[in-house]
């Protein structure tokens, strides 16, 4: 019985065994196989900042939440910031949904911080007439145009040979030898990470060097043909299609794209994302930095008016804030600082120009290397800084213009000064009687030697102890020297 019993479960055995090893592999395959839901569009566009950050962060989580098949980095930019691109592209590199960078539309490009973010993407993709490259790091104070340190003439990769340099001329262009050790080790840092993305994709080494070395550049067809990117793609449709059923290598093993006729959702921008790119705008920053010092000065000579203060409060903080994330000299923000406090100083205390001036020369001066870089789209406009000096020139006219008005004035005091004043009456009282009048806000007895009406405006002719002698303002004021 024993025997039976056990060639009765070994022939059960061999009739599973199949069973169970299609079971396991379509468990693998499963695993393996990205989620059957839809694909995430997000726009990449304008200069890469914090706000750019925090929206692909985001779309990423979302994607991942909802089990999307992929998301697509609809990528026109013209570079970025340093540190907002390197969280960008960790957020990619950890993102357990694979990322499709697109360059489009037609007329669109991957410059500087946009090649970083393609690279580092699991599938590279590249609309007709765009282009890529140019990633040289711009050193903050280094002068425009300088070239990128650290290659000899005529190094340039031969994969890079048919793009171009910064400049349109290709190996024609001539890198400096003398570049600062500074600029070397920024140059240098920038070719080991984009090498390094370069190699986690599988893509032109070659030309990520020479895109950060030489900022060689490459339209769609070039990229394509150098293995830089893996499809050019018109439009989305045609994107999904040629992008299905690709094998990406994400963390944890590879993918099969299942992405041919995907419904596509597009991730707008919300408002947390709109305010924080108005808040990092440069020029935002730099008005709220300004209207801040201001309202606290404001608050400083007229105490109690609490709105002032309010108001420059919270733009300082805001300004602080867009500060810290923004690529700022701080050179520059201690001249504005001190050009405000010089104007507020002469208002104060008038030096016929003295300090007027010194404060417009450092607030200029601070304005033009605020924001020391030559990122693209992170810079104050010259017509912003022109109108903010003119308009803190027009005040320092004016107030001069004050203090030497108060120097030609007689001086008039007490009652001296009440004299010829206008007062207005507040009840009818009759000659030689007494009534109340308004003057200078005040409430004062009065008397007249004529018939006063309510509300008749009247003028001052003397003063009898604590009561005003007044006139109709249509009598002829007496010549008294010191009246006005």
């Amino acid at each position: 019985m024993n025997g039976y019993a056990r060639a009765l479960l070994l022939a059960l055995g061999l009739l599973l065994a199949p069973t169970m090893s299609a079971q396991q592999a379509g468990a693998d395959d499963a695993k393996d196989a990205p989620g059957s839901g839809e694909v995430l569009l997000l726009d990449i566009k304008g200069g890469i900042g914090p706000a750019t950050r925090d929206y692909l962060r985001r779309g990423l989580k979302r994607a991942s939440e909802e089990g999307a098949a992929a998301v697509v980095l609809r990528i026109d930019t013209p570079g970025g910031l340093d540190a907002a691109t390197r969280d960008i592209n960790q957020a990619i590199l950890a993102s357990d949904v694979p990322v499709i960078g697109w360059v489009a539309p037609e007329g669109a490009r991957a410059a500087s911080a946009g090649t970083y973010i393609l690279y580092a993407c699991h599938l590279a993709a590249m609309a007709p007439a765009t282009a890529l490259g140019a990633a040289t790091p711009v050193a903050m104070g280094a002068p425009g145009g300088a070239p990128a340190p650290g290659r000899q003439p005529g190094s340039q990769p031969k994969d890079a040979e048919e793009g171009e340099g910064a400049d349109g001329k290709g190996d024609d262009q001539q890198p400096a030898d003398d570049g600062s050790a500074m600029s070397r080790k920024s140059v240098n840092d920038a070719v080991a990470y984009l090498r390094s993305l370069a190699e986690l994709r599988g893509r032109n080494v070659d030309f990520a060097e020479a895109a950060v070395r030489d900022a060689a550049t490459l339209s769609a067809g070039q990229a394509y043909k150098q293995q830089v990117i893996e499809i050019i793609a018109s439009d989305l449709s045609q994107l999904l299609a040629e992008a299905d059923g690709r094998t990406v290598k994400m963390r944890d093993g590879e993918i099969t794209l299942q992405t041919r006729g995907a419904a596509v959702t597009t991730v707008e921008p919300d408002w947390r994302f709109k305010f924080l790119a108005v808040l990092t705008e440069p020029s935002v920053a730099y008005l709220l930095l300004l209207i801040g010092l201001y309202g606290l000065i404001f608050e400083g000579y007229s105490p109690g008016a609490i709105v002032p203060g309010v108001v420059g409060a919270i733009c300082l903080l805001l300004a602080l804030y867009a500060l810290q994330v923004l690529p700022v000299n701080y050179a520059g923000v201690a001249l504005i600082v001190l050009g405000v406090a010089l104007i507020a100083v002469e208002v104060a205390m008038p030096s016929f120009g003295a300090l007027g001036i010194g404060g417009l020369v450092a607030l200029i001066a601070g304005s033009l290397i605020l924001f020391d870089t030559e990122v693209p789209g992170f810079g104050v406009p010259g017509q912003l800084i022109l109108g903010v000096g003119a308009a803190s020139g027009l005040m320092f006219m004016g107030v001069i213009w004050l203090a030497a008005r108060a120097r030609t004035r007689p001086v008039t005091t007490g009652i001296e000064e009440m004299h010829g004043a206008r007062a207005l009456a507040l009840e009818d009282f009759g000659q030689g009687e007494k009534g109340t009048v308004r003057f200078h806000g005040e409430v004062w007895q009065a008397r007249s030697e004529v018939r006063i009406s309510r509300g008749q405006e009247l003028r001052v002719v003397s003063l009898d102890g604590l009561v005003l002698q007044v006139a109709p303002e249509a009598s002829p004021a007496p010549s008294k020297e010191g009246a006005t």
